[in-house]
């Protein structure tokens, strides 16, 4: 799933800097979530970095847009070609939240 920003966002812009992908921007209201840069930060972190950042919990799976781990991750080799990342099967926990124990 994409991660998306719920209307309870107050524009504090802590997540924006934190998108490894660059895929979070100003909206005309509140912080938006590009899905098609979103890879819900595999490859880069446990969790996602602008939910870990959001004081007010407003950045959660999108229910509408599920995606599978193998997915979001040739997603991210797309976005960041000079970057090596490990195969599927040797993701840890700390490089997808799908890894979860």
């Amino acid at each position: 799933m994409a991660t998306f920003i719920t209307e309870e966002c107050i524009n504090c812009g802590a997540c924006e800097p934190e998108c490894p992908n660059g895929a979070i921007t100003q909206g005309a209201e509140i912080f938006v979530i590009d899905p098609q840069l979103c890879t819900e930060c595999v490859g880069f972190h446990s969790e996602e970095a602008c939910a870990a950042v959001c004081p007010v919990d407003c950045c959660v799976p999108d229910p509408n847009l599920p995606e599978a781990e193998d997915v979001l991750l040739v997603r991210a080799r797309q976005i960041h070609p000079d970057k090596v990342f490990p195969a599927l099967v040797e993701l840890t926990p700390a490089l997808s939240r799908f890894r979860r124990a």
